[in-house]
């Protein structure tokens, strides 16, 4: 019988069709969970055949996380009973619950999944290890509440590989995303993920083409962890581009979304989860130095090996100096309050541009802005972060104007408000994206050189 391969993916698609189309293109190391509550009146023979029995038959109860009522148990394991029927290779049977009699008759060709989802707050892990009921492999699913709660897993993991316990434990949740990504590092023998083209079905799921490419089923005890701590950072561009350079400098790290609320929460990870690099998103740019006791506002951190102290860096202000050599000099206006503002601000007045600061905190009028006239204007708020963001402080860009010759925006995204008008004043435009690939080369050079043996 076959073992599990490291990704269950599971098939959440809006059609039977269009799951079926996503199951025949998965790779070797991929196998289907075929999500019988997802599908109700699936023609089970049909479809287990069609997948050449290579598949984990579930039925999610909503108590688990899935659509099968619970009040219909009896119903639920009859449609179980059906699909073993048709000789799936594994079956989810939830951690809890007895083996039937008709489950056991089916252990010649069909391996048992013992599964559990535990409520918020607990975390039983350990106790449920020291008892495992019947099964061939074994999953666990928690919440996370916290960054930190992530390390919780890793020693388990580690005890089970020890043990040769085929075991999956990880947390849901944007902030567990860690646990779920790292499971081979730690131990884990298997994880789950989502379709590369539909929603994942779990909360901090992510697709299998992601987490393909971040080597996730490659990772090795040896793997060192970093990322970008902040909120939101989910859509950052970071772990797509480091993990590329790892990859190509043959370096043995791997670079997450950390999502975290504060700097309390980000200082504690970065010791639990032995963080060896770490990007800083406002507003932790200020708030982490400050409760670290090192100047900032920073950007940047990396260390050698976990306990070791952190080196620091802000790659922001070396791309922004490096953007200037190549702008016409003059003065700067500078639009922003935030840490990005004041490091802007500071690079400007360092390489002697006069500089003028407008935002809602220092609100001036347009006449004065008129009569600074700046060659340049940096964008430095978080407008442009949504679609719907209006134009920052437009009557005084359109007082700049006559003199303006540039415009620089922080935000990385595609296009933003800001950019359009810099287009349309047919002004030089320095793209947040092209602000976001100078820092981040910076700061992969120090984590390929400083980070790890």
């Amino acid at each position: 019988m076959s073992a599990l391969p490291f990704y269950l993916v599971t098939l959440c698609h809006p059609s039977w069709d269009e799951a079926l189309a996503c199951a025949r293109i998965l790779p070797p190391e991929a196998m289907p969970e075929l999500r019988l509550d997802l599908f109700p009146g699936l023609d089970l023979e049909e479809a287990i055949r069609t997948l050449r029995r290579r598949c984990l038959v579930t039925c999610r109860r909503v108590s688990d996380g899935g659509r099968w009522p619970d009040e219909d148990e009896s119903g639920r394991q009859a449609l179980m009973q059906a699909a073993a029927e048709c000789k799936p290779i594994w079956m989810d049977w939830e951690w809890d619950l007895a083996v039937p009699d008709w489950l056991q008759e089916h252990r010649t060709h069909l391996r048992i999944l013992r599964s559990v989802h535990v409520s918020p707050g607990v975390f039983d892990l350990e106790e449920r290890l020291g008892q495992l009921p019947t099964g061939d492999a074994f999953k666990w699913v928690g919440h996370a509440g916290h960054l930190s709660d992530n390390a919780r897993i890793k020693p388990i993991l580690a005890w089970a590989r020890d043990r040769q316990i085929p075991l999956s434990a990880f947390l849901m949740g944007a902030k567990g995303i860690a646990s779920r990504c790292m499971q081979g590092a730690w131990g884990g023998s298997f994880t789950y993920a989502a379709p590369d083209d539909v929603p994942p079905a779990a909360p901090g799921q992510l697709p299998l083409g992601t987490m393909r490419s971040w080597r996730c089923h490659r990772l090795s005890p040896a793997f060192g962890l970093c990322g970008v701590f902040g909120s939101p950072v989910l859509h950052s561009r970071g772990p797509a581009f480091h993990n590329d350079r790892f990859q190509k400098a043959f370096k043995d790290l791997l670079y997450l979304p950390l999502e975290c609320d504060g700097a309390e929460e980000a200082m504690e990870a970065l010791e639990s989860l032995e963080i060896l690099g770490a990007s800083l998103t406002m507003p932790l740019k200020d708030s982490l130095p400050t409760l670290m006791g090192v100047p900032g506002p920073l950007n940047t951190l990396w260390r050698r090996f976990p306990g070791f102290p952190f080196s620091v860096a802000n790659t922001d202000s070396e791309a922004l100096e490096y953007s200037l050599l190549e702008l016409p000099k003059g003065p700067v206006l500078v639009l922003g309050s935030g840490g990005v503002a004041g490091s802007s601000r500071t690079v400007v007045e360092a390489m002697g541009r006069p500089c003028l600061t407008l935002s809602r905190r220092n609100p001036i009028p347009p006449q004065e802005v008129a009569d600074f006239q700046p060659v340049g204007v940096i964008q430095a708020t978080s407008l442009g972060m949504n679609p719907e963001d209006p134009l920052p402080f437009p009557e005084h860009l359109e007082a700049a104007l006559p003199t303006l010759r540039w415009g620089m925006e922080w935000i990385y995204k595609e296009e933003t408000v800001f950019c359009a008008w810099v287009r349309q004043g047919r002004l030089r435009l320095v793209e947040g994206s092209r602000l976001f690939e100078l820092q981040a080369l910076a700061q992969s050079k120090r984590f390929i050189e400083g980070c790890g043996g």
